[in-house]
């Protein structure tokens, strides 16, 4: 029998390379899916639901094997109703980042009971910089500083990278070398950065510069625990900032054995906390060898580029592994 699912979105960013498509396509054609519903967050009448009021109401698009990315005319604002929020078997966050605790926290109780991929109140906590923290051993040298004065301790190491905790997409990144600070294009100095720090100050996880960079950033897409393909990012000529959004290309890349026992590290600590689906990012370090720079669990995107890079069913094989991680989760509640 054939199971209902909701995914959960906001449409108004997206372009054609969005994962959404091609993962609720796949998801619709399975044997073990009976009817896909998608919500956004662009659609007005929604407005309330994704401001967490209780008892609000939801609305929804049905999709069907034709659904795609319309710029001019989006299907999720073409034909929409009511949806009763008790209808699903599976809830699915395709939300980009960042998510709010109390969002995620409403989105637990709204459907408690139900499985929701990934995890609500998992998301948060994982989706940190704070979470890396958990793994020294596979990580480069790093610190959470939350003063003037650990950034200054941490800097006199080594240069550093400072990454912001509210920011994604490798927006608000700084390189700090000596007295000198990079942010993006811009080169300034460091007593200029104590400046702005004391009138903004903010936390940040700090990092050791590694001088591969190079050699670029590759992303990891797990499903359920098991490893599904690679992309390699390699920031712009005269640049250290590999994000596709700062100028970097994506390549195809294979996923080495030291990457492999990395995931084999991470996922017992996701999996117990109800990440299927997540992503996680790899540079080279000093001596050569590949460290873990980033954990993401919150709409993984990249993998139908994979798989068409790769030209390897991996949205197909993703969407079995889904419905496992269902059964296994459902089997074990029941």
């Amino acid at each position: 029998m054939g199971r209902n699912v909701l995914i959960l979105t906001d449409h108004s960013n997206h372009s054609s390379e969005n994962s959404l498509y091609a993962l609720s396509v796949k998801m619709l054609e399975h044997s073990k899916t009976n009817s896909i519903d998608i919500a956004t967050r662009a659609n007005s009448k929604n407005d309330e639901f994704f401001a967490c009021k209780k008892d609000s109401k939801l609305w929804a698009t049905r999709i069907n094997d034709s659904f795609g990315y319309d710029g001019k005319n989006h299907p999720l604002l073409q034909e929409f109703h009511e949806i009763d929020l008790n209808n699903y078997d599976l809830i699915w966050l395709r939300l980009p980042p960042p998510l709010s605790p109390n969002f995620l926290n409403f989105i637990a109780d709204v459907f408690e009971g139900t499985v929701v991929i990934n995890n609500p109140k998992s998301i948060h906590q994982t989706g940190s910089k704070r979470f890396l923290v958990n793994f020294p051993t596979i990580s480069p040298p790093m610190r959470v500083c939350s003063s003037l004065e650990e950034i200054n301790e941490f800097r006199k190491q080594f240069p550093i990278v400072l990454k912001p905790f509210n920011e994604y997409g490798g927006r608000g990144i700084l390189k700090i070398d000596g007295e000198f600070v990079t942010s993006g294009s811009s080169i300034y100095t460091y007593a200029r950065f104590q400046e702005e720090y004391v009138k903004n100050p903010i936390e940040y996880l700090g990092v050791k510069f590694l001088k591969n960079i190079s050699q670029g950033d590759k992303r990891i897409v797990v499903v359920n625990g098991e490893v599904l393909g690679a992309s390699l990012r390699l920031p712009a000529e005269n640049s250290w900032m590999c994000n596709v959004s700062m100028g970097g290309s994506s390549n195809v890349s294979e996923v080495q054995p030291e990457e492999k026992a990395m995931v084999a590290q991470i996922n017992p600590l996701l999996s117990e906390m109800g990440i299927v689906m997540y992503g996680i990012d790899t540079l080279v370090n000093d001596d050569g060898k590949r460290v873990l720079s980033e954990i993401n669990t919150t709409s993984i995107g990249g993998l139908p580029q994979i798989a068409a890079m790769r030209n390897e069913p991996l949205v197909e094989r993703a969407i079995d592994l889904i419905w496992d991680y269902y059964e296994e989760k459902t089997s074990t509640n029941g």
